[in-house]
């Protein structure tokens, strides 16, 4: 479970920097810049979308989780007064 849980947040951290290092300026080029093609920016937004996904997925278990650890700890509390 413990290789999971790294193996997970390795790739979310390697996709984080990658967020990150796509949000700087390139450096200015002498040549003027191609324009964007409807295939170039369909490629993009599936790569986006397909980051998206997974961590959408992931968010909602972590709520899940969270609303399954407040209900354990009610039931302690009231196990234990």
């Amino acid at each position: 479970m413990k290789r999971r849980r790294c193996w997970l947040a390795m790739m979310v951290g390697m996709v984080m920097a990658g967020v990150v290092g796509c949000g700087q300026e390139a450096p200015k080029t002498s040549a003027p810049a191609a324009p964007s093609t409807p295939a170039a920016e369909s490629t993009g937004q599936a790569i986006v979308d397909s980051v998206k996904s997974p961590l959408d997925k992931s968010r909602q278990v972590e709520g899940t989780l969270g609303k399954a650890a407040d209900k354990t700890a009610d039931t302690i509390k009231d196990a234990t007064q």
